[in-house]
């Protein structure tokens, strides 16, 4: 970000308040020592206080060993990858805790029992190598995909190890390309050379801990001779090289991330990088057939013409690089109808919308230079989401589900009406359950819609126990899903389930998520307050009865809400979450949401995020609901310590808190099933202990 001339900081301070550098010391900084002594001997000690508790309460043990019994689940459906059309999954369950990757083709995926053929095996590669390796994909060569860059991460971290990998031989390449552990950016360019950036050395990262330096590494070279290609800021999020090998045509690209939902991408042309001149905060969507897809978050006026912020696009390559602008919209945007997803097969581009947080679907074929849309007809109006496509089939996979539907797999080619492959078994019984879709006034009069799940027998007397969940950030949009856990250990047992489709979120396009992100991100507290609000003015449940749950920037949405909102919960869960909204910039990659939430370093900005910094907003003599906090000590993405000092304030001021800590996982709920059924037990019991 851009520096105010001195004068004009010291006159913003004035105003403002003091910066971050005045502040009193944190009688709580050791905590951001992730494995410091002190600080794991205060999980610890945290850990047994609040699972003693937990664990004994009657609903743990039978939340846990069936929610592992439906992770474990053989009859899961098994999501597939496509390489080109053979089938790759990767699968966990008892016998294979870590996972194996395996394959089959896709004449034989579509039979009810595949004949599967294990590509690799992680409990094995752990076993014999003495780490708790977590599998984060791969990266594969077409159109062979017999060259891939595996992934594997030590305890479930964004950083991890890459290891060239021979799926002909299964076995890793000796002597291959490998990197050691770090947040790297790899991809094929040839089978010779890889795109890479990684940490190279001192100034080779952004501040967010990402890479910065785009090299090119020839096969049998050290690494300190790969030749740099591109340079980004260290104030950048992050830049990074890919090839697209594609059966119409081939396209190497650098791009550079100045700044979440800001991008500039080149085409690296011999030796030269050539910048694609489209919008600094539009999205590029992948190429088809010579044209550059992408889609817009602002408006754009351009050869005569104005393009809608939420349309998707697309442009000739040949034309952009000559200056001339010549663009087909594929998809302009409606009041409540926005862009969810976009793919494409070998003949389509598959485009998903959401129209009032309901899935369509569509297939876009250029015929004779024109575009033709067909629908795609979906089983519902719950949730249809593409599970896999490649560029050398017109073949496809897309899930339908809702909230009390199991999720189906569904496999078409965007021409012929699509065929039921794969079903996930029923892991609750939904009968007498309704869902239904409400919305409430915010503070500015903005209608907030939220769907509501209902267990059999619900009378709307103010007494139902009720978790509500939102996330609201980052143009994430929340919609109808199938969960085996939520329904088992809160749905069956009577509790009632409410999504919230706040502004932040991208439901209805990068306008719902613009109102609410900087200085407008009070705007999430006070519509989730009003959801809430709603609910109990409907009667579906009341403040003793009310909780509310959500995870990452979740997690700060429900801690800003309690803390500002007391009166309105009974239960708060906090996963993996934020809350020290000073500090969050340095904290691993905290750096990289500035665009999101602000830079507390800069008076003017902390003015308006020191409102909703959960951190900061902690009174000792305040009546707050006591909540769970739950984080991950290999969390590299948002630091434990959010979690950690959230608490250990809490409790210096007085205030009754629980809290686990996982020491694996990443960020999430688990680098195996049993650590997933751990964390979800504790919470469901937790809850259940609030709000009967």
């Amino acid at each position: 970000m851009k520096r105010l001339l001195v004068a004009l900081g010291v006159a913003a301070a004035l105003a403002a308040g003091p910066v971050a550098a005045e502040e009193p010391d944190d009688p709580f900084a050791w905590l951001e020592e992730v494995q410091g002594e002190k600080a794991l001997a205060w999980v610890a000690q945290q850990n047994a206080k609040s699972t003693k508790l937990l664990e004994a309460r009657k609903e743990f043990q039978p939340i846990y060993e069936r929610t592992l019994q439906i992770l474990d689940s053989k009859d899961k459906i098994p999501f597939p990858e496509l390489h080109g059309e053979t089938v790759y999954n990767f699968w966990r369950d008892e016998a294979h805790e870590r996972g194996i990757w395996r394959r089959t083709s896709l004449a034989s995926y579509r039979t009810a029992s595949p004949e599967w053929e294990t590509v690799l095996d992680v409990d094995a590669l752990a076993k014999e190598e003495g780490k708790a390796w977590v599998f984060h994909g791969a990266d594969c060569l077409p159109p062979a995909y017999v060259r891939c860059m595996v992934s594997l991460s030590p305890g479930g971290s964004d950083a991890s190890v890459q290891r060239e990998f021979d799926t002909g031989t299964k076995r890793f390449v000796p002597g291959g390309f490998s990197l050691p552990e770090a947040k790297s950016r790899v991809a094929w360019r040839d089978e010779e050379t890889l795109w890479v950036g990684t940490d190279f050395g001192p100034g080779s990262l952004t501040s967010s801990g990402y890479p910065r330096v785009v090299k090119l590494w020839k096969r049998g070279t050290p690494l300190s001779e790969a030749r740099t290609v591109f340079e980004g800021g260290t104030a950048d999020v992050s830049s990074s090289g890919y090839s697209l090998i594609l059966p119409d045509g081939r396209y190497d690209v650098v791009t550079r991330t100045p700044a979440f939902y800001r991008h500039e991408s080149f085409l690296y042309l011999g030796d030269r990088l050539v910048k694609l001149d489209v919008p600094e905060d539009s999205q590029p969507r992948g190429f088809f057939r010579d044209r550059l897809l992408l889609s817009l978050r602002s408006d754009w006026a351009v050869g005569g013409a104005t393009y809608r912020a939420g349309s998707l696009l697309a442009v000739s390559v040949d034309d952009l690089l000559r200056g001339v602008r010549r663009m087909d919209v594929l998809f302009e945007p409606g009041e409540r109808v926005s862009l969810a997803a976009v793919d494409r097969t070998q003949d389509r581009v598959l485009v998903q919308t959401l129209d009032n947080v309901r899935s369509r679907m569509a297939a876009l074929s250029l015929v004779d230079g024109a575009w033709v849309r067909t629908e795609i007809p979906t089983p519902g109006v719950g949730t249809a989401s593409f599970s896999a496509t490649s560029e050398r089939t017109n073949a496809f996979f897309f899930t339908y589900q809702d909230f009390t539907t199991p999720a189906s797999l569904w496999l078409a080619d965007g021409s012929a009406p699509a065929a039921k492959v794969k079903s996930m078994p029923a892991f609750f019984d939904a009968t007498g359950m309704k869902t239904e879709q409400y919305e409430a006034a915010s503070k500015d009069g903005t209608k907030i819609p939220y769907f509501v799940v209902t267990p059999k027998g619900f009378v709307a007397n103010g007494k139902a126990p009720t978790l509500l969940y939102a996330y609201g950030g980052f143009e994430a949009s929340m919609v109808p899903r199938y969960s085996g856990t939520l329904g088992p250990a809160w749905l069956s047992r009577g509790g009632v389930y409410v999504l919230a489709n706040i502004r932040g979120g991208g439901e209805f396009g990068p306008a719902w998520h613009k109102a609410a992100v900087k200085e407008l991100h009070f705007r999430n507290f006070e519509d989730f307050s009003a959801v809430a609000q709603d609910l109990v003015a409907r009667k579906i449940t009341s403040p003793r009865h009310l909780g509310i749950m959500g995870g990452s920037q979740g997690g700060l949405l429900v801690g800003g809400t309690f803390t500002l909102y007391p009166e309105l919960f009974r239960a708060v869960v906090a996963q993996v979450p934020l809350a020290d909204m000073r500090r969050y910039s340095k904290l691993l990659a905290g750096a990289s949401w500035m665009a999101e939430y602000g830079d507390p370093d800069k008076p003017e900005e902390w003015a308006y995020i020191q409102k909703w910094s959960p951190y900061h907003l902690l009174k000792a003599d305040a009546k707050y609901p006591t909540p769970f906090y739950w984080t991950n000590t290999k969390d590299d993405r948002v630091h434990p310590a959010h979690a950690r000092k959230m608490v250990a304030r809490m409790e210096a001021q007085g205030h009754p808190v629980y809290y686990f800590e996982n020491t694996e996982g990443g960020h999430g709920s688990g680098a195996v099933n049993k650590q997933t059924a751990r964390v979800t037990a504790l919470q469901y019991a937790y809850l259940w202990m609030m709000l009967r």
